[in-house]
């Protein structure tokens, strides 16, 4: 009882200086707790959305996904004859079914050609209107569709585009665009997570999605009254045989959150792998906080031990502290996270995925992970504190106050960072010689733990040499104000090492991230001007193959010399080595492409595959299955015939761009697969007339203006979006990152504000023989971008270690290029002394503003 009420008291004298460390808690507690109520949130959504428009059992064509994705490789949905519809009618149990057909290989576009899919990546559905969609839609405004020249949209799509009954919508699909007014506007009944759904009537939806009548993509099936989902699947089953999918609504819903939660997860553990950073980097400010104020009360705790108080009891007292700090900390940050979930939901809703409050998930194990992290986090940053508060004797209480520097620790730190170091800088020397990939990441994220871990143990050796280097560039101008600030940084190495730690490892990240982003734009760049021979790539963003009219339109465009088609199917591989490779790649293009990609061959001529029969593999595929020139491969087409074809060609693996690809002629493709089952294009290529590259480019956008998915890049274009895509993601990555650095900013900000506290004797000292209250906030001020910039050092010089070593074992991927991004590094250095000033200003202003006397009588 002595012990708490004795940690209680500590507690609630120190509120102010424990407020920074609880809030680093908070943040850390409240991003863990913040992600998983998120992520619970929006499957939770899905789980609902799933299970309402789900029919009792539905029936799908062959080809379709468990999830019922409807995309196929030559943009139209599988589908089934009509007549599946009676035959499941028959089948024992059956109350109703009903026939549908929709697909997502589609674009709308409104009267202007503007794109309406969702920004958010979410899908856009077109279907025809049916009794099962009549349960989760209510039509708010206009009817359903009842005719080829009428569609139904959903109300956030309407919402969201200005779009207004009598509207024109033009419905883009493979089969060809489909134009129609709008009749009715319907509202989800559940919540909707950002999809633009269509409707259309059966008959229009068959024609435009398929090109012909009297067939399904669906048969949604309802159960007559006391007959079991699993029962009627068995039943529509003994009705149909095995030549369809049959799943009941659970299945159905199973399939599709399951491609959900493949996303979700991916989104979930990077963000709390984002949140251990910043529970790594509050460690060292718990840290640093309870090991000031143990130092602060060593008279005390000697006074408390000359008393009677054993070591154990000064022990538990530190610890308690830790507890109640870890508690509190915790317990707002719980209830930040519910905060950070709807916050970061409002946000998806800006973004066009819409999710509810109404679905707010908490489940009971999110508050119990974030309280028992929290606080397990805290009482093992405070271990060592306490276990120095314990070793302090009685004899202390005659002392000054402040614990002597154990010179043998020193030591062990010492060879323990140096060994910690060596070890890193091995591993990562390893990883930078290794032969493959594979083998040399492990290698890398040895190093990466061992030097990171390393340079933290070492830390305070190294805040001798460089904080002095920094002093004599940056603080010696300053005259006698700059040397105390160089001296009190140096005073507690072990201090400076630990706040400047904080900061280095969150820049160690942003400097291991930018290198390697600008590498691979680099190298990305690199490989286009060495290979890629066209002027012009037509593509979509979003991954939607391109139309059979689109490339109409393309190959009509003037002053082009040639366009070249290119599709990517899978087939069945029978290699000389009697192996059989199941849903193996292979890309068809017109023979134009080896001129437009410049492919470098290691036997053969890339051009003699696309030969009649003819083909080409990459060099490893042909190592490691028997194959040379001359060799036959069979190959079954996926939705095609089986072909034997040989070998003309052996690419190098020696390159970026369509690596691993294995190429035929679009002419040997269609000879054995049907016109109707034919691929659509991924991309294609134009290059224009000598001369005439500028009218070809305002010629082929002016072309494709009425098929806004598609984008028309020329090669200064393309290698822009390829660096504004990878800068998309260092920015999102350096945002979650910037969780990490304000809690190293609070670090400073806790050290100064105690170090101000522990040197208060010092400051009336100081201000009585003639130190300006300005000269006394530049020097708190100066200390502060010291450590700062301390910490920014080693943290860019160990991730351009990172860096560099990782773009080596990208190297052996194609990546080749190394590039240091000088101005952002120099830019997050520069930052990093901004961070210092900002970081001082309220220590510097409590310390400007002390009383000279009672600073002076200060015990």
């Amino acid at each position: 009882m002595t012990v708490m009420k004795t940690s209680m008291r500590n507690f609630f004298a120190h509120k102010g200086r424990m407020a920074l460390s609880a809030i680093a808690v908070l943040l850390s507690v409240g991003f863990v707790c913040g992600t998983l109520v998120f992520t619970d949130t929006m499957n939770t959504t899905f789980d609902k959305l799933f299970a309402a428009t789900s029919s009792d059992v539905t029936v799908s064509a062959k080809g379709a996904s468990d999830s019922g994705e409807t995309t196929s490789d030559n943009g139209k949905p599988p589908v089934m004859p009509a007549s599946v519809v009676a035959r499941v009618k028959s089948a024992q149990g059956v109350e109703a079914a009903e026939g549908t057909v929709f697909s997502t290989s589609v674009t709308v576009v409104d009267a202007k050609k503007d794109n309406l899919s969702p920004s958010s990546g979410a899908p856009t559905i077109v279907g025809s209107w049916n009794g099962n969609d009549a349960r989760t839609m209510k039509i708010t405004s206009g009817a359903a569709p009842q005719g080829s020249d009428q569609v139904m949209v959903d109300a956030d799509t309407a919402d969201k585009h200005h779009l207004k009954l009598g509207d024109s919508l033009a419905v883009i699909s493979a089969v060809g665009t489909h134009e129609a007014r709008i009749s009715g506007i319907a509202s989800f009944q559940v919540t909707n997570p950002g999809a633009a759904i269509f409707y259309l009537d059966t008959r229009t939806a068959q024609q435009t999605l398929v090109g012909k009548t009297g067939v399904f993509t669906n048969v949604n099936v309802t159960a007559a009254s006391g007959v079991s989902d699993d029962q009627l699947k068995r039943n529509v089953v003994s009705a149909l045989g095995t030549h369809y999918k049959v799943q009941t609504a659970k299945e159905t819903a199973d399939a599709n959150q399951k491609d959900v939660e493949s996303f979700m997860n991916v989104m979930k553990y990077a963000m709390l792998g984002f949140a251990g950073i910043a529970f790594l980097v509050g460690i060292f400010l718990i840290i640093n906080t309870f090991s000031m104020l143990v130092a602060q009360r060593t008279r005390e705790i000697g006074l408390m031990r000359a008393i009677g108080s054993s070591r154990k009891q000064v022990n538990r007292s530190v610890l308690a502290e830790a507890l109640l700090l870890g508690v509190t900390g915790s317990v707002l940050g719980v209830g930040a996270g519910v905060g950070l979930a709807v916050g970061l939901m409002k946000i998806m809703g800006q973004l066009g995925m819409h999710l509810s409050t109404a679905d707010l998930t908490v489940a009971w194990t999110t508050p119990v992970v974030g309280l028992v992290l929290g606080v397990v986090v805290t009482v093992l940053a405070a271990y060592l504190p306490a276990r120095r508060a314990g070793k302090v004797s009685p004899m202390a209480a005659l002392r000054d106050a402040g614990a002597p520097a154990d010179a043998k620790a020193g030591a062990v730190r010492a060879v323990l960072g140096t060994l910690l170091t060596a070890g890193g800088g091995f591993a990562l020397y390893l990883a930078a010689s290794a032969d493959k990939a594979t083998g040399g990441s492990l290698w890398l994220g040895l190093g990466v733990v061992l030097s990171l871990i390393g340079f933290v143990v070492i830390g305070p050796l190294l805040a001798g040499g460089v904080v002095r280097v920094l002093g004599a560039v940056l603080l010696r101008a300053f005259g006698p104000v700059g040397r105390m600030a160089e001296r009190n940084a140096l005073r507690n190495p072990r201090r400076t090492g630990a706040t400047g730690a904080a900061l280095m490892i969150g820049l160690a990240l942003v400097a291991c991230l930018s290198v390697v982003g600008s590498s691979m734009v680099a190298s990305a760049t690199d490989q286009l001007d060495k290979t890629v021979g066209t002027d012009f790539i037509i593509q979509s963003d979003s991954g939607q193959m391109i139309t059979p009219q689109a490339v109409r339109a393309v190959k009509s465009t003037p002053g082009l010399k040639r366009v070249t088609e290119y599709k990517t199917t899978e087939a069945d591989y029978t290699t000389p080595d009697g192996r059989t490779l199941k849903d193996t790649d292979i890309t068809a293009a017109d023979p134009t492409y080896a001129t437009d990609l410049r492919v470098k061959t290691v036997a053969g001529n890339l051009k003699d595959a696309y030969l009649p029969d003819s083909m080409s593999v990459h060099e490893k595929f042909a190592k490691a299955h028997g194959v040379h020139l001359g060799s036959k491969i069979r190959i079954a087409f996926k939705d095609g015939a089986t072909a034997n074809l040989t070998v003309r060609a052996i690419t190098s693996n020696d390159g970026l761009i369509d690596a691993g690809s294995k190429y035929t002629s679009i002419a040997t493709l269609a000879k054995y697969v049907p016109a109707e089952k034919m691929p659509l294009d991924q991309l294609v290529f134009a290059t224009a007339k000598d001369g005439q590259q500028d009218t070809a480019y305002k010629s082929l956008k002016s072309a494709l203006h009425d098929y806004p998915q598609y984008k028309v890049r020329d090669q200064t274009d393309y290698k822009q979006a390829l660096k504004d895509q990878i800068g998309q993601l260092l920015n999102m990555i350096y945002g979650l990152l910037a969780l990490a650095i304000i809690v190293a900013i609070l670090g400073v900000v806790n050290t100064l504000a105690l170090s101000v506290v522990e040197r208060t004797r010092e400051i009336g000292l100081m201000r009585a023989i003639g130190l300006s209250r300005r000269q006394m906030r530049r020097m708190i001020r100066m200390e502060s971008v010291v450590i700062a910039l301390f910490g920014a050092l080693l943290g860019l010089g160990l991730g351009m270690g990172w860096g560099a070593t990782a773009q080596k074992l990208l190297a052996l991927e194609g990546l080749k290029v190394l590039e240091v991004p000088w101005p952002t590094l120099i830019t997050v250095f520069l930052g990093s002394a901004v961070v210092g000033l900002v970081a001082a200003l309220i220590p510097a202003f409590r310390a400007g503003r002390m009383n000279v006397l009672n600073a002076i009588a200060t015990e």
